[in-house]
């Protein structure tokens, strides 16, 4: 593709369309991509669509301001995000090790981004365009937007707005709220007057707003009081509503944040208008010679949907993010896109996904949310589905049906999360028979999670019963059509309120039913999450009660070891955590064991000799029998 289908990134491309000014800059910690998944591109096309001339600075050389004066001082301001995921998780494991690959950089390159990219361009900006307005978003800035516990660096830390020293701060989906600021700011309006725009935060020294407000405990407050951050949280999440929320005020020293209330999220025809911006659909012509980027991979034949979740997970991040108000594109924009598609030489005929936050929500979850908000302290769907709820998957199946008869598309799958309990709320089966016989690659993931209602009840999850109910009618609905499709449930080890014996439960759950997973999350604490209080805090916020957390490196290693007990390296994990449980019952050679008890070998004992492998000369083919391959 020529750079002409995408925004500019260099002076270069700025000649080549005879600009000598441009309008906004758009600075991104990931490689560009030109496509409606990645949020940069969102927010740069639709600074294009109001008319402004909009340039993108991908993962600019920040030992310097250099990389940021390149294209010349952008008009009215930057706009500067961390990438698609928070910067921290993209470069380090669960147990703080550095990652060895980035899927959001050229070649899978590490060390392109900055740890905490925000604050480091937002600096940099500064010491580029002394003066010019500088707002930061997208996931980084949204998550962070309050004082949050950081796990990296196991401490509290402020707002990220005042890390940044950005002025302005917009969370959530943002294309509301940046067309507000960047049309004002053309208009001439100093940065300061910008503070009635919903969706966004900034710093002032008085906490008054155009907005009825709250103020929750200062900064200073909850890093000394684990009790004052829980509580702070708990209205955090109470006010995070479109409708019905108020601004959240939360002093930092002299200053005090102001957190507006929620953007309205956009309805049917503006995610259209939006979907049919002229996006290249592709990664920039710049990163060929570098190996291309691989996130394009898993989207490029993918659609969005959907947006926003009422799942209410504790451990995600999305409800805090986009919202628990659904909303969705029409028939019409999805198969335009899945048209688009066909017309692609790169595709073989696979729509990868019809998906979202969660695919199958597609309308809010009941009729009185559209007047009043979301419900403060009742979870659509957990523990138990409320009776309002709307289950009905009638659109979401007319959609796919529609997907499938496209000419040129010969499978359409659906690979993001599937809400099972809520699927299981429809009395009517038609899109589980659906699902089953069409649109699942031979596996179909799903997320209990857990078994243990002390664990699920933390996570925001339903009972275990519930996925039983699922796992029996998808078999059941497999047997049906003479299908072989497998379950590959999602697990996670140590979230808060998981004890050890909790995690045996599971794996004697797991050894029931002749699964073991290959891979276990070990819980994350990201910022903003609930469940990051949890583990933070020792508390509930939504109910200020204690619960259990599992902190020590070595029980998160014994829990993990549990739900991976075959694995030969973990076999001493097993054991002494099954001793510490106290079920040694499950130690031994019954069926019902998981583990077989542990021989010492005599130090004196005689290693058997090997001959050399390939026989005398030593160059025949390995023997088999010398040679298992063994499990990873």
């Amino acid at each position: 593709m020529d750079t002409l289908d995408f925004l500019p990134v260099s002076l270069e491309d700025m000649h080549r369309r005879d600009w000598w000014y441009y309008d906004f800059l758009v600075v991104t910690a990931d490689a560009y991509i030109d496509h409606p998944s990645f949020g940069t591109a969102l927010i740069a096309r639709c600074l294009e669509s109001l008319g402004f001339r909009t340039a993108v600075l991908a993962q600019p050389d920040w030992h310097s301001a250099d990389a940021f004066r390149a294209m010349g001082r952008p008009r009215y301001g930057v706009f500067i995000g961390g990438g698609n995921i928070d910067s921290m998780v993209a470069h380090y494991t669960a147990a703080k090790k550095r990652r060895t690959s980035d899927a959001y950089s050229p070649g899978n390159k590490m060390g392109l981004r900055p740890d905490r990219p925000t604050i480091v361009y937002a600096g940099r900006a500064r010491e580029a365009f002394p003066g010019l307005p500088i707002v930061i978003g997208g996931l980084e800035g949204s998550l962070r937007r309050f004082a949050h516990y950081d796990y990296w660096d196991d401490k509290v830390r402020r707002s990220i707005l005042f890390d940044a020293g950005a002025d302005l701060l917009v969370y959530g989906m943002g294309e509301r709220a940046t067309g507000q600021i960047a049309k004002r700011l053309a208009k001439g309006e100093p940065v300061t007057n910008l503070t009635g725009i919903r969706g966004t935060a900034y710093a002032a020294k008085d906490p008054a707003c155009p907005f009825e407000s709250v103020e929750v405990p200062s900064f200073e407050a909850v890093c000394a009081h684990k009790r004052d951050y829980a509580l702070a949280t708990k209205v955090e999440y109470e006010e995070h509503d479109a409708i019905r929320g108020r601004a959240v005020c939360q002093r930092h020293g002299d200053r005090v944040l102001v957190v507006n209330p929620p953007a309205m999220p956009l309805n049917r025809e503006e995610l259209d208008a939006v979907y049919a911006l002229p996006f290249a659909r592709e990664v920039h012509p710049m990163y060929a010679p570098l190996g291309g980027v691989a996130a394009i991979e898993e989207v490029r034949f993918s659609v969005a949907h959907n947006r926003g979740c009422f799942g209410g997970c504790n451990f995600c991040s999305l409800a805090f993010h986009q919202g628990r108000m659904v909303t969705s594109r029409s028939h019409e924009s999805v198969l335009r896109e899945v048209e688009g598609f066909t017309r692609d030489p790169k595709f073989k005929g696979y729509v990868h996904d019809v998906g979202g936050p969660t695919a199958n929500f597609r309308h809010p979850s009941c009729e009185r949310q559209l007047k009043n908000g979301m419900c403060k302290n009742r979870s659509c769907l957990a523990p138990t589905p409320c009776k309002n709820l709307d289950p009905s998957h009638a659109d979401y199946l007319a959609l796919l049906r529609k997907v499938r008869a496209v000419p040129g598309v010969k499978k359409v799958f659906i690979r993001s999360g599937i809400r099972f309990d809520y699927m299981l709320c429809e009395k009517n089966s038609e899109f589980f028979s659906d699902l089953v016989r069409y649109h699942v690659s031979g596996q179909l993931k799903v997320a209990p999670e857990h078994c243990a209602p002390g664990t699920l009840d933390a996570m925001g999850k339903p009972h275990f019963e519930v996925y039983e109910r699922f796992r029996e009618k998808y078999q059941r609905l497999n047997q049906r059509y003479g299908l072989e499709q497998y379950l590959v449930p999602y697990l996670m080890s140590s979230h808060p309120g998981c004890t050890l014996s909790d995690a045996v439960d599971l794996a004697v759950f797991l050894n029931k039913t002749g699964r073991q997973p290959e891979q276990v999350q070990d819980f994350y604490p990201t910022p903003g999450t609930l469940s990051t209080c949890m583990w933070y805090t020792g508390l509930d916020p939504r109910t200020m009660e204690p619960v259990y957390v599992a902190r020590d490196p070595h029980e998160k290693a014994l829990q993990r070891a549990l739900l991976q007990w075959k694995r030969p390296e973990l076999r001493r994990l097993v054991v002494e955590a099954l001793h510490k449980a106290g079920r040694e019952d499950l130690i031994g050679y019954g069926k019902e064991c998981l583990i077989r008890p542990l021989h010492r070998e005599p130090d004196n004992q005689k290693k058997p000799s090997q001959r050399p492998a390939g026989g005398r000369g030593g160059s025949a083919a390995p023997s088999r029998r010398n040679h298992r391959k063994r499990r990873p």
